[in-house]
């Protein structure tokens, strides 16, 4: 997840709050492998971190932006999700409250940044073969009925 400030999130004091988007484009959903923790290595949506004084919309056009360079059009929310990760001692070493969005490609085509190692456009379908974080599918699939609906 991106912190434009810098600030560390492992064993943090509090919940911190993140999107992400399901970037639909002709059918089609823009998954991201990510390059680094948390979740380093498995295929994800884009987003990270909501800055102090932004709306969760300006923020997941922000970290689409920042992560894939495209720009986007958050169209509703898709659900949520909570990652909660303890060391091996059981401490808290890492808690976000994840808000995805649906979200339409507006303009731009894929460059990464050093967060994300590959980016793929894939029919909702095709996301059980890879090895994701918790609840992709059902996120894209609940994502997808509000673009489509």
């Amino acid at each position: 997840m991106t912190s434009t400030t810098g600030q560390a999130r492992t064993y943090p004091s509090r919940p911190y709050l993140a999107v992400s988007a399901a970037v639909f484009r002709d059918g089609r959903v823009l998954i991201v492998r990510r390059a680094q923790p948390p979740a380093h290595g498995l295929y994800t949506l884009p987003g990270g971190g909501v800055e102090l004084g932004e709306t969760l919309e300006q923020a997941v056009m922000r970290e689409v932006r920042e992560e894939t360079g495209l720009d986007i059009e958050p169209v509703a929310l898709a659900g949520y999700r909570q990652m909660i990760a303890r060391d091996a001692a059981g401490r808290i070493e890492r808690h976000f409250v994840i808000l995805p969005f649906a979200a339409r490609w507006l303009a731009g085509e894929v460059s990464l940044n050093a967060e994300v190692a590959e980016a793929k456009w894939l029919l909702p379908a095709e996301i059980g073969a890879l090895n994701t974080t918790e609840g992709l599918a059902e996120i894209v699939a609940a994502a997808w009925q509000r673009i489509a609906g």
